[in-house]
Order: C-alpha cells, then sequence, then structure tokens
C-alpha cells in the first residue's frame, strides 16, 4: 500500500492530501461544537454551508503557505511553523464569516477550538506520514548502498542529512580520526574512529566510503585515498567548499575521486602580473587551438582579457568545437578569430601573422602520439620541425613580440622521433635567439598531462568500465603527470619570463609509476585486482611490453645546469645549442628528406642534429 502510494506522481500525491485535508477540516468543525456543549451536536441544515465552506477557505490558504510543495518525508520544523500559521489564519478568517452571519447558536470558543485541532491534527498527520515513510524505508534498506562519511564535521553532517532522504544511500557511520568524538552520535549516526573502518566494512558490507572533507589539501587526500585502498569500497568525495553554495550539501554533489587526488599535487597561487604580461590587451594567436593543450591555453587566455584572440588549426572540426566553447563562455566584445590553416603554410601563417598584428603565439600545434608519429616519420619532421621552423620565421618577419613553443619531456635524451622532432624545433629557437631577432622565442618542456588524448587515464578509466583488462606497458614504467589547466597556467607564466632563448621546464611532481596508478583507479572503483596472488578479482592487467619509441622514465633536463625562477614550479636550464648557421643546413637536408619519404636519411639526420638520441624503431613510412 505505501508502495503504491510513493509511486503516484507529485500532482496525485497533491490531490490526495487536499481531498483528506478537507474532510478532516469539516470533521474538527463538528468536533470542535461537540467539545464546546459537552454532548452531540447536530448542527442545524443552515450552518451546514458554513461548515463545508472550510475547505475552501483553508486549501487556498495552505496552497499559498506552501502546504503541498513539502515533500512530506523530508518534513521539518520549518514546515510545522509554516502549518501553525496556515491554519492560524484560516481559523481566524472562519470566525470572521461565522460571527458575520446571521446564523445563531455558534459559540465564540469554537474558533478557537478549531484552530488548536487544525494545528495538532494536521501537524501530526505529516509527522506520522513522514515516520511510516521512514519506517517502510529503513525495512527496504537492504536494497540500499551501505555507506560511510568520512569526516564529522560540519559537510559531514550535512552529507548525512541529504543521505537520509536518498533512495540510493544507508550511511552506516562516520569514520573521524578525531578520538574525543569517538562513540557519539550525529544525526542519529554512530562516529567511530579510522582503527574500526576494516572491521565496519566487512561487517556491514560497505560499498562506499564518501570522504566529506572538502577543505583538507590534496596531499591530505592522497593519504586517505593510500589509507583504503585495499578495501573492497569505492570512494567518492565533496567538491571543494567555494563549491558548496551555502552550506548545502546534496548528494548530487559527491564526484568519484579524480585522479588529481591520486596524485597529491597541491596548486601553487599563480603570479597574476606575470599571466597578464603577454595576454592583456594583446593580438594572441594559439596553434593547435583545437588540441587538448591549445584548448586550455584558449580558455585561460580569454579570462585574461586579450585584445583578439586567433585560433589557428588545421583540423575543421576541433577549430569549430573550441570556437563554439569560447564564444559560449566569453564574456564581452572580444574578437574570437578561427583560422583553418597548416603551420607547414608558410605563406598563410605571413599573411595571418600580418593581417592581425599578432604580439604573441603560443605554438602549441604538434604531432605528439609516440606510436603513430614512429610510423610516420617523415609526417612527424615536417609538422614538427619543419612547422615550428616556418612558424618562427613567419614570427619574426612579421615582428611577432613573444613566441612560446610548447615542448615536451620526451625531447630529452629522445627514444622516439616524437622526441627528437620536438628537441630539433627548440634547438631552432634557440638558435635563431641568438641571432638577434626582434622576437622573444622561447620553449617550455613538460611532461604528460592528465585526461590528454594520449593520456592512460581516460582509457584506463574505459577498461574498467567495461570489465577489463587494464593493459600497462610494462611494470617498471613510470611518468610524470600535471593537469591540464595546471600545465598551461604554467606555460603562460614561463613565456612572461621569458629574456629570448629560454628552456624553461615545469616541475612534475614525484614520477608515478604507471602500474600503481593503474591498481589505485581499480581499487578505488570498488573492483580489485586479478592476479595470482587473487584469483577471485574482477579486472586483470595486461602487460603489452614497449611500443616504438617509448621508454620506461622520462626526464626533463638535458644537462644538470639548472636555476630557479621566481615561480617554484618553473626552472630556467642551460643547455647545449647549435648556431643557426650550423644548424640551418642540417634543417634543409631534413626537410629534403622528409619530403621524399626517405626514412634512413631522416634517422641520419636526426641523430647528427641531436647525439642524444637512441631511437628504438625499425624504419618505417
Amino acid at each position: 500500500m505505501i508502495s503504491k502510494l510513493l509511486s503516484l506522481s507529485r500532482l496525485q500525491k497533491k490531490i490526495i492530501l487536499i481531498l483528506f485535508d478537507s474532510l478532516l477540516l469539516i470533521i474538527f468543525l463538528f468536533l470542535s461544537f461537540y467539545i464546546r456543549l459537552d454532548h452531540w451536536y447536530w448542527i442545524t441544515q443552515e450552518l451546514l454551508w458554513l461548515l463545508f465552506s472550510a475547505p475552501f477557505i483553508a486549501i487556498p490558504i495552505f496552497i499559498m503557505f506552501g502546504l503541498y510543495r513539502n515533500v512530506t518525508r523530508f518534513i521539518g520544523f520549518k514546515a510545522i511553523w509554516e502549518i501553525i500559521q496556515a491554519t492560524s489564519l484560516y481559523a481566524l478568517i472562519w470566525g470572521i464569516i461565522a460571527f458575520m452571519s446571521s446564523f445563531e447558536g455558534i459559540p465564540r470558543s469554537v474558533v478557537i477550538i478549531n484552530l488548536l485541532l487544525s494545528i495538532i491534527v494536521i501537524g501530526s498527520s505529516r509527522l506520522l506520514a513522514r515516520w511510516i515513510i521512514s519506517e517502510f524505508k529503513s525495512d527496504s534498506s537492504n536494497l540500499l548502498e551501505n555507506v560511510l562519511i568520512y569526516g564529522a564535521g560540519s559537510s559531514g553532517r550535512q552529507l548525512s542529512i541529504a543521505l537520509s532522504q536518498s533512495d540510493e544511500y544507508n550511511p552506516i557511520a562516520f569514520i573521524d580520526e578525531n578520538l574525543k568524538i569517538k562513540d557519539q552520535s550525529i544525526n542519529g549516526i554512530k562516529i567511530y574512529h579510522l582503527d574500526d573502518i576494516e572491521r565496519l566494512i566487512t561487517k556491514k558490507k560497505i560499498t562506499q566510503v564518501l570522504l566529506a572533507m572538502p577543505e583538507i589539501s590534496r596531499f591530505r587526500t592522497r593519504q586517505i585515498i593510500d589509507y583504503l585502498e585495499p578495501f573492497p569500497v569505492s570512494v567518492r568525495s565533496l567538491p571543494s567548499l567555494t563549491k558548496l553554495v551555502q552550506g548545502k550539501v546534496k548528494v548530487e554533489d559527491l564526484y568519484e575521486i579524480d585522479i588529481k587526488d591520486l596524485l597529491g599535487r597541491d596548486l601553487v597561487k599563480p603570479n597574476v602580473n606575470l599571466l597578464k604580461v603577454n595576454i592583456t590587451d594583446k593580438v594572441v594567436l594559439v596553434t593547435g587551438a583545437g588540441g587538448s593543450i591549445g584548448s586550455e591555453l584558449c580558455r585561460q587566455i580569454l579570462f585574461l582579457q586579450p585584445n583578439k584572440l586567433i585560433l589557428f588549426d588545421v583540423s575543421e572540426s576541433a577549430l569549430y568545437q573550441i570556437e563554439q566553447e569560447i564564444l559560449r563562455i566569453s564574456y564581452n566584445d572580444l574578437d574570437i578569430i578561427p583560422v583553418i590553416g597548416s603551420v607547414r603554410d608558410s605563406l598563410r601563417m605571413q599573411n595571418i601573422f600580418t593581417l592581425y598584428n599578432v604580439q604573441t603565439i603560443y605554438h602549441a600545434a604538434a604531432y605528439k602520439h609516440v606510436p603513430l608519429v614512429e610510423s610516420n616519420q617523415s609526417q612527424g619532421v615536417l609538422n614538427n620541425t619543419i612547422g615550428t621552423m616556418l612558424a618562427v620565421e613567419q614570427a619574426i618577419a612579421a615582428n611577432v613580440e613573444t613566441f612560446v613553443l610548447i615542448s615536451t619531456d620526451k625531447a630529452v635524451r629522445p627514444s622516439s622521433t616524437m622526441g627528437a622532432t620536438k628537441r630539433v624545433a627548440e634547438l631552432i629557437l634557440q638558435a635563431l635567439s641568438k641571432e638577434g631577432c626582434s622576437t622573444c622565442l622561447t620553449m617550455v618542456r613538460f611532461g604528460n598531462v592528465l585526461d590528454s588524448s594520449g593520456s592512460v587515464i581516460p582509457l584506463f578509466k574505459k577498461q574498467i568500465k567495461r570489465g577489463g583488462p587494464v593493459t600497462v606497458t610494462d611494470i617498471n614504467m613510470v611518468r610524470y603527470f600535471m593537469t591540464i589547466p595546471e600545465a598551461v597556467e604554467l606555460v603562460i607564466q614561463a613565456g612572461a619570463m621569458g629574456i629570448g632563448g629560454d628552456v624553461f621546464v615545469l616541475d612534475m611532481g614525484e614520477p608515478v609509476k604507471i602500474n600503481d596508478l593503474a591498481v589505485k583507479l581499480i581499487n578505488l572503483s570498488g573492483l580489485s585486482v586479478k592476479n595470482d596472488k587473487n584469483p577471485d578479482g574482477e579486472i586483470e592487467i595486461h602487460y603489452t611490453g614497449l611500443r616504438p619509441g617509448e621508454k620506461l622514465y622520462e626526464e626533463l633536463l638535458v644537462g644538470n645546469n639548472v636555476h630557479q625562477t621566481e615561480n617554484d614550479l618553473i626552472m630556467r636550464a642551460e643547455e647545449t645549442m647549435k648556431t643557426w648557421e650550423e644548424l640551418l643546413p642540417l634543417i634543409n637536408q631534413l626537410e629534403n628528406a622528409a619530403l621524399n619519404s626517405e626514412n634512413s636519411r631522416i634517422r641520419e639526420l636526426l641523430l647528427q642534429i641531436v647525439p642524444e638520441f637512441k631511437p628504438s624503431f625499425e624504419d618505417n613510412q
């Protein structure tokens, strides 16, 4: 019966409640006369219309006070106060109408008795309904997910209230590290210490742990995640305090543990002045604007209020998507100019740079998928190396103020064609900067960014979602990781520090073992790794071996000569370089070899230009 009532639509429930209240109001008036006269009072036919008018007076008032907007099972003290106000106003109006009528035999105390009965019965009917529904929910709790709330602070308390009103979760207990509040209760939910968590997970069949400590650092979050990792539970968290509006926590606010939390890196506050130097009130162009790094550059540049923002990309679909996004979030009359073009088209770039008087260029256009470039060496050279050289030459010719090359850690002692082509691009900028050009040429080098098109993280998540296996290249492979917004923010600041020919290196934090990352993602999804030690696990990890051009670890510096800058996460590297006179003939030969797909010659020239290049691939296309 209760389940059928709960399954009714909101409108059907309102109609039933209005009919129920109407019946009660009429009965209350009969009872009011009986209580006042102390015997059964037969209402005269003339007074019947006055009694039956009660619902027509009360229901509009109840609607006005929102009595039918309140969800019965969530009713609280505010709703009871609304009931008192509404019933008082109804009783007063009914009394005035009754005494203004010409009918006799209506005792004045009937109005007071009717008021008290209305408040008591209508209020208690709501509370009774709430209790019945709560008991019904309690009986059905075995169908809900048993969860623990980690953190018994204000956010934890608000979350417990939200969960008690949820049809999905059954909060079993609070977990808190403060021994002083152990064994106390919040909203009827007991607080346990961290030491009790393993017993609770096993005994109460906990499926999720909900972190309700949005104010803690990422480093502390990572420590908690590391502690929870061995347990067969998924972990979700509340967003930062700045995202919790008016202190109200909702179940929908919970999100899955982000990979940023696994890395444990706390953000460093940016230098706002450095962010503005090359962007505010200037004409800014981003090559590769539709890519992972390029699109984030566009987003951050937008809010630094440039004069114009030019989106340059060879891909029509990628360019259209970033243009639409930027137009959607743009808050002023900023000129957004989408340009289809290739960095290999020297004349196209010359026209664009000159036409719009470009002042700052962020060069993010590149082929960066290592195995794909290994299979297409000539195209990697033409795009990453020759394309960069052409873009720089046209920037210098057009008197562009600043040119920032987005480089990669794979350019350091490269083992892949992709890395070697990016290192040659760095050497081009270094050499040209020594030729006395007016354009400030700067390079920023960093490692893997999370959730980029080539990142392993989205791949792992998809593999886990479909039941595995998760594919890891090598059990010992390590990589540096950084979020895309953080990397771009540092790129913009580093570009502003450049004096010409600089190689800036971003501090990527501690390297992360890819295998450990895969294991954490599996465990924090509430699953376990299936292996010889745990044959009953759900997700297997398959080791596929190094792909062409890959190496087990990446480096950020060619040498050890590095200096700190005003930002702790940005370093300036002093590295060996070639003069433009030495480099240009080799670049011309490299371009000819690439145009003719002479892969052996490409390899030979890359080895000559970049002596640290240790290729691990066979000749391909």
